[in-house]
């Protein structure tokens, strides 16, 4: 969990530069985008982030970390499973997101659904025999432990 937080730190500037030229390449045709439709590219950006590391083993966050994500014999993700997580992580948020609009409920209580689901969600991994999330077991992926690099001792003066 602690790697996801500082992955939401990262993709902060992702999202800030991604907003950034895909609202100022609208702007500069003369065509502004709508936010519908800056929030569906920004979904693409995200996508093509999180299959782009994904698929190379590790996202920057991952790397401070020590864990990689590779497929249930070890190897490398393709980009095609690497998007199918990325799909499938999202049922991470949309679910309480999804009752947003039939119910008209206060950003309040939404933060409070999510919150919650989020727990519930993490909380399930305790119940699989690898403690995999369950959007890993669906992509058929897993998080793995990368021993960290050891450093050579420094030669004393």
């Amino acid at each position: 969990m602690a790697c996801w937080l500082y992955e939401s730190l990262l993709l902060f500037g992702v999202v800030f530069v991604g907003g950034l030229v895909l609202g100022s390449a609208g702007v500069l045709f003369g065509h502004p985008l709508s936010p519908k439709t800056l929030q569906a590219l920004l979904f693409v950006v995200l996508g093509i982030y999180f299959a782009w590391f994904w698929s190379k083993g590790q996202t920057l966050a991952m790397k401070t970390w020590h864990i990689r994500v590779v497929d249930q014999q070890g190897r490398p993700l393709t980009r095609v499973r690497a998007l199918a997580r990325y799909a499938l992580c999202w049922l991470w948020l949309l679910p309480p997101l999804g009752l947003l609009a039939p119910f008209h409920l206060p950003w309040a209580e939404v933060a409070v659904l999510t919150t919650g689901w989020v727990a519930v969600w993490a909380l399930l991994s305790r119940f699989h025999p690898q403690r995999q999330f369950l959007h890993d077991v669906l992509a058929g992926t897993r998080l793995v432990a990368e021993p960290a690099a050891l450093t050579p001792p420094r030669p004393q003066p």
